[in-house]
């Protein structure tokens, strides 16, 4: 089995200030990777360079073989809306708040070729009933709904086409403690279900805890450690580590 992706030397700079460097690893199909770190660390401007968001100075991202790095702008347009998917942490910039909870997950799909009305409109519906969100609500605004549900209909939207590969900054980033328990339960079981390939960016442990297979921690732009998550977590060699760890247990 080869990786479903390779990340190898990532660089990003602005100026003299570093965003992330030197950034190398492996992800494997039906693999979670958290990447924790304090503000400032690089771990969304990593998570940025890799989904394409913004271009990096020095690397490759190779892709089911694709130097994605590489591709047009429409090649990794198309990319976004068929293989891959973002998770944003406010769902508002991953939803079109004018268009109804059915219309949002409905538009990814017409984006890869579906066509038929009924068809579309049905999958819409499973697919909110999948994230907790009442098939009454299929022609609802995002607006007319709670930050939580926005989140689940934003992660309907993404995960409809069946992709690959999911980048989230900060899902549960902006919510009530509750909510986030139940978003983070909702999205355990659908990555474990679908057999997604993830990469998981945040600040809370307790998240990477429950969802990541493997964790890599930055500071200052660089991976100063990283491995299996319990090991990681439970027995952290950086003194960076033990100080994230440690602040978590004192709280």
């Amino acid at each position: 089995m080869t990786p479903l992706l390779q990340v190898r030397g990532i660089e990003k700079r602005y100026g003299t200030r570093i965003g992330c460097t030197d950034v190398s690893f492996d992800l494997w199909p039906g693999e979670v990777m958290g990447i924790v770190g304090e503000s400032g660390s690089g771990k969304s401007t990593l998570l940025s360079c890799l989904a394409g968001h913004q271009p990096s100075d020095k690397g490759e991202v190779i892709f089911d073989g694709r130097d994605v790095l590489k591709l047009s702008e429409s090649e990794r347009r198309r990319l976004g809306r068929t293989d891959w998917a973002f998770v944003h942490q406010n769902p508002r910039d991953g939803l079109r708040m004018n268009v109804s909870a059915g219309g949002n997950v409905g538009e990814r799909l017409m984006a890869v070729g579906a066509r038929h009305y009924g068809n579309i409109r049905d999958t819409a519906e499973d697919w909110l009933q999948r994230v907790e969100i009442g098939a009454d609500r299929i022609d609802d605004r995002p607006r007319q709904f709670s930050g939580g549900m926005q989140q689940r209909l934003q992660i309907a939207r993404n995960l409809v086409t069946g992709p690959k590969l999911v980048f989230m900054d900060e899902p549960t980033g902006g919510l009530d403690v509750s909510v986030q328990a139940r978003l983070l339960d909702l999205l355990r079981g659908l990555v474990r279900r679908m057999g997604l390939s993830a990469i998981i960016v945040t600040h809370d442990l307790a998240v990477v805890r429950l969802l990541a297979d493997r964790l890599m921690v930055m500071k200052g732009g660089h991976v100063v450690e990283q491995g299996l998550t319990d090991q990681v977590l439970d027995d952290p060699q950086h003194a960076y580590t033990q100080l994230l760890v440690s602040s978590v247990l004192q709280v």
